[in-house]
C-alpha cells in the first residue's frame, strides 16, 4: 500500500480555520473587483512609488495575489499536522537452542528427491528456520567426519547463507552418525538442560567415525538434549552416485536405499525425541512441521504505532510562496 493512502491528520480541529479562510477567499475573488487577479490583497513596501517605475517582474508577482491565498491554506494544513503512522512490531519470548546435523555423504545426491536429497533437505531446513525467529540455531555437517558450519546464532540471514553453502564432497566421504551427533552436542554445552534440541538428518548407515552413535546418544541424554532423527530416502531402489569418471564427474546407478532405522529410533528414544522416515519431499516437509509444533516457542508480539509528521512540507511550501510574493519588492525597492 502506498504511503500516500495512509496519510492522516493528528490535529484535524485546525482544519476549522479553513472556514474563515474560505469565506475570505469568497469575498476577495467574487466581491472585490469582479474576481480579477489584481484584486488580491497586496502589501506594497513602498506604496508611494509609481507603477510605471516598477519592473515587469514586480508587476508579474504583484498580480499574483493567489500566492498569499495558497500560503494561508498550506499553513492551515501544516497546523493540522499531516503525517503517517508507522507500525513497529517487537517480539519477546524465550527461544530454543537447536542444532541441525546434516548428512553430506555422496548418497545425499540421490535423485529420488528433486533435484536431490541434499538440496531438498537444505531448502526445507531454511523454511523451518524462517518460522522460528527467536531461536538460536546452529548447523553441523557430517560425512566421514564432522564440522560446524555455523555455531548457535540468531542471525538467521547469515545462517541461511551458510546452509546454502553446504555441499557433498566438502569433507571425506562416509557416514559418521556418531560424529555428527557429538559435534552438534558440543555446540549445546552452555544450553540449560531441557532447552536444547538436535535434528539429525541422514540417509545411510553408520560406517565410520571414532565416536559410536549410541555413545553420543548417552551424552545427549545426560545433557538433557532431545534428538529428533530423520531418515531420508525412498524405499527400494534410488538413482544415486556409484563411482566417478576420470574427470571427477559422478556416475549414477540404481542403488538400494539402506537406512539404519533401528539405530535412529534408539537414539531418539534414549533422548526423549522421535524418529521420522521421509521417503519423499512432502513427507520431509511434514516432519519439519511436526518438530516445529513439538518445540513450540512462546512469542509475545507487541505492536507500537509511531507517528511520522509531514507538517514541514506544507510549511516550507508556504514560506516559498510568501518569498515569491515579497521578494520582487525587496529586490527592486528604490529609496528616495
Amino acid at each position: 500500500m502506498s504511503e500516500w493512502t495512509q496519510i492522516t491528520l493528528s490535529e484535524p480541529l485546525f482544519l476549522l480555520l479553513a472556514l474563515p479562510w474560505g469565506y475570505w477567499l469568497y469575498r476577495k475573488w467574487f466581491h472585490s473587483g469582479g474576481g480579477s487577479l489584481q484584486s488580491g490583497v497586496q502589501f506594497p513596501l513602498n506604496p508611494g512609488r509609481s507603477e510605471t517605475n516598477r519592473g515587469f517582474l514586480v508587476q508579474f508577482f504583484y498580480a499574483k495575489g493567489i500566492l498569499i491565498d495558497l500560503a494561508v491554506g498550506l499553513l492551515i494544513l501544516a497546523l493540522a499536522q499531516p503525517g503517517i503512522y508507522k507500525e513497529e512490531i517487537t517480539m519477546e519470548g524465550e527461544g530454543v537452542d537447536i542444532v541441525v546435523s546434516l548428512d553430506l555423504s555422496s548418497s545425499m545426491l540421490a535423485k529420488d528427491f528433486q533435484p536431490d536429497r541434499l538440496e531438498v533437505s537444505k531448502e526445507l531446513m531454511i523454511e523451518f528456520i524462517e518460522g522460528r525467529p527467536l531461536d538460536r540455531i546452529g548447523v553441523v555437517g557430517f560425512a566421514g567426519e564432522s564440522f560446524t558450519q555455523s555455531p548457535l546464532t540468531t542471525d538467521h540471514s547469515l545462517l541461511k547463507e551458510r546452509i546454502r553453502e553446504l555441499e557433498c564432497g566438502m569433507i571425506e566421504d562416509g557416514t559418521a552418525i556418531g560424529m555428527g551427533l557429538a559435534t552438534a552436542l558440543t555446540r549445546l554445552t552452555d544450553t540449560p538442560s531441557g532447552s536444547g534440541v538436535v535434528i539429525l538428518l541422514t540417509d545411510g548407515v553408520n560406517n565410520t567415525g571414532y565416536i559410536e552413535p549410541i555413545t553420543a546418544a548417552r551424552m545427549a541424554s545426560q545433557m538433557g538434549i532431545r534428538v529428533y532423527t530423520i531418515g531420508v530416502g525412498s524405499r527400494g531402489l534410488a538413482r544415486a552416485p556409484i563411482s566417478r569418471n576420470r574427470d571427477g564427474s559422478l556416475i549414477f546407478g540404481n542403488v538400494r536405499v539402506e537406512i539404519d532405522e533401528e539405530l535412529l529410533r534408539e537414539i531418539s528414544s534414549m533422548t526423549g525425541g522421535l524418529y521420522f522416515r521421509a521417503d519423499n519431499q512432502s513427507a520431509l516437509e511434514e516432519i519439519y512441521q511436526i518438530i516445529d509444533e513439538l518445540e513450540k516457542t512462546e512469542i509475545l508480539i507487541d505492536s507500537i504505532l509511531h507517528f511520522s509528521p509531514w507538517y514541514r512540507y506544507p510549511s516550507i511550501a508556504a514560506l516559498v510562496l510568501l518569498l515569491l510574493y515579497f521578494l520582487p519588492e525587496l529586490i527592486f525597492r528604490r529609496f528616495p
